[in-house]
């Protein structure tokens, strides 16, 4: 009898093992054509850089952007390990938390926006220039760097958010049991968090309103050479923003109705829809609206890309709204860490008790 007990765990621990390695070296090997062309150009190559680019004579500026992001993506590497080894479960929760919940900010934006415009210009007869605005200008980059560079950005997005995932769930799975509904049962925000997720969702409509008129082809407040370059594949990367504000207030709504009424028609959505959507429509629109704004305020040259006081107003709301979404999300879980899981679960269970009842608590 014990035999037939131990055998199955231990080849189901075996395989969560051969798993998590598997999709880490996967993560680690979609680092490396990113980091090694970035390396590249910090030895002074080339590659990939045509005659005729500002980045041909960007001097120090390019070195250092370079540089930063290298760190950047082998933090990405960095991540892949601590959540493989066992010496990762004792990292501080911070300590992990706020680099994913960079990457995932920066990675969901690029997951979605470059498949969506290679099937944008797959539809335009498989022409780059299709559906950017038109026009002759100058090379920035060979078209197989994007191919490549984003490819090990998907790749690396994919395998490092399973790997999040199955780490998340050995280590806090118990924070997010039950469904949206119980949260009013278990007294599990405060003030605060309502008032300050109230604030993000209000202020995630603003971005999401200017970027959807964009992306529908108004051009007011945009720098003359991005409105030029207005079209298609512009448009499909507009759209993101515009999916990613609506997934932030959503999730925030579903959060709220659940925390204010637990006998609701909602109350069996699994937390962790209403968490996810939240989490990473405001990491995606934070991390890539403050990217987007250092870029800008950072540029290596005066192409006429601005920014123009409207986009920098939109990206900087951008940051606030994840900002605080990022904020209530900390308190909120460090709340429901500081209770046993056994008392989470009571709460889910009189959560359960109103749902069935119709009474309020």
């Amino acid at each position: 009898m014990t035999s037939t007990t131990t055998v199955p765990d231990d080849h189901a621990t075996k395989r969560h093992a051969t798993r998590r390695r598997a999709l880490r070296a996967v993560t680690i090997t979609a680092c490396l054509p990113y980091l090694g062309l970035k390396i590249a150009w910090l030895s002074g190559s080339h590659a990939g850089i045509p005659e005729g680019s500002v980045l041909r004579n960007a001097g120090a500026g390019l070195a250092v952007v370079n540089g930063v992001t290298v760190l950047m993506d082998a933090a990405v590497v960095v991540l892949a390990l601590l959540l493989t080894r066992p010496w990762g479960r004792r990292v501080p929760a911070w300590l992990l938390l706020l680099p994913m919940w960079a990457a995932v900010g920066l990675l969901t934006p690029i997951m979605y926006a470059f498949p969506v415009q290679l099937l944008v210009r797959a539809l335009s007869g498989g022409n780059p220039a299709a559906g950017s605005g038109g026009g002759e200008e100058r090379p920035f980059l060979d078209e197989w760097v994007f191919g490549v560079v984003y490819t090990g950005f998907i790749v690396q997005g994919l395998a490092l958010g399973a790997l999040f995932v199955l780490y998340a769930r050995d280590r806090w799975g118990h924070l997010w049991q039950g469904g949206v509904g119980d949260l009013a049962a278990a007294a599990a925000t405060g003030r605060g968090q309502r008032a300050a997720v109230t604030v993000a969702a209000v202020l995630a409509v603003v971005p999401g309103g200017v970027h959807l008129l964009w992306a529908c082809g108004w051009s007011a407040g945009l720098a003359p050479e991005v409105a030029r370059r207005q079209g298609a594949e512009f448009a499909a990367g507009e759209s993101g923003y515009v999916l990613y504000a609506a997934a932030t207030v959503t999730g925030i709504a579903l959060l709220l109705s659940g925390a204010n009424a637990g006998a609701n028609r909602g109350s069996r959505l699994p937390l962790r829809v209403p968490l996810l959507l939240a989490g990473v429509g405001s990491a995606a629109s934070a991390a890539w609206g403050g990217w987007q704004l250092l870029a800008m305020l950072t540029a290596l040259s005066d192409d006429g890309r601005g920014p123009t006081a409207a986009m920098a107003v939109t990206y900087a709301v951008q940051v606030i709204t994840g900002l605080l979404v990022l904020v209530a999300g900390a308190r909120f879980f460090a709340a429901r860490s500081a209770r046993t899981p056994a008392a989470i679960a009571g709460g889910i269970a009189a959560g359960n008790r109103t749902a069935v009842g119709g009474l309020a608590p």
